[in-house]
């Protein structure tokens, strides 16, 4: 049975349109269009306004390791309430178990490096990032918009490479059927080539947020 703060890809893909990625190794769905392309404009006014350089909650010693920048987007905006709203409506997620949204902007040359979204139990981020609100459970992630060349999200064990469409969502399951992180899904968001990417992401946990 499943919790408050998981998803699975039977209800995924009882939204029409949506497709699972043919693979052992990770539960990766992708569904086109899932956001109307007014919505990603208005969100990527949002992002623009507070942007400001990305972090890590691990620093690795490689200052180049993501140089995007981030935004913590209001939840009051009614831009935001609408994505949470469908959100809520395509995952079955409990809200009250979601990080707060962020949105990302990548100019030309940056990108964020192979990672996984799951934190390491073992790991000194763990206590600091995990002890309320417990592991990351799902990874919702939708471009915002089209980027001239480069920008796309490799999952390189699974040997697939995603491009920016307005609107297009990807989401996949940060654990295994045990509960602990898979490495399966280690993804490199890659370098922009020309254009400038927007990208939303939500991210789910265990237990209730904050």
């Amino acid at each position: 049975m499943l919790g408050p703060g998981e998803s699975s890809p039977d209800i995924l893909r009882a939204t029409g349109g949506v497709k699972q990625v043919p693979s052992p190794k990770l539960e990766l769905l992708v569904a086109d269009d899932f956001l109307p392309a007014g919505l990603c404009g208005e969100l990527i006014e949002l992002i623009d306004a507070n942007r400001r350089p990305s972090t890590l909650a691990d620093h690795n010693g490689d200052d180049y390791f993501r140089t995007s920048e981030t935004c913590d987007l209001d939840p009051a905006q009614p831009a935001v309430i609408e994505l949470e709203r469908r959100l809520r409506e395509f995952n079955g997620i409990d809200p009250a178990h979601g990080e707060p949204v962020q949105g990302q902007r990548y100019a030309v040359g940056q990108e964020f490096k192979q990672h996984t979204d799951w934190f390491d139990p073992h790991g000194k981020d763990w206590e600091q990032y995990c002890t309320v609100a417990g592991q990351r459970t799902w990874t919702f992630m939708i471009y915002l918009n089209e980027v001239e060349a480069g920008g796309g999200t490799r999952f390189k064990v699974i040997g697939k490479t995603f491009q920016p469409e307005t609107g297009k969502l990807l989401c996949w399951n940060n654990r295994k059927a045990d509960g602990s992180g898979n490495v399966n899904t280690l993804h490199h968001g890659m370098k922009v080539r020309k254009g400038v990417k927007y990208v939303i992401t939500k991210w789910y946990r265990e237990k209730p947020w904050g």
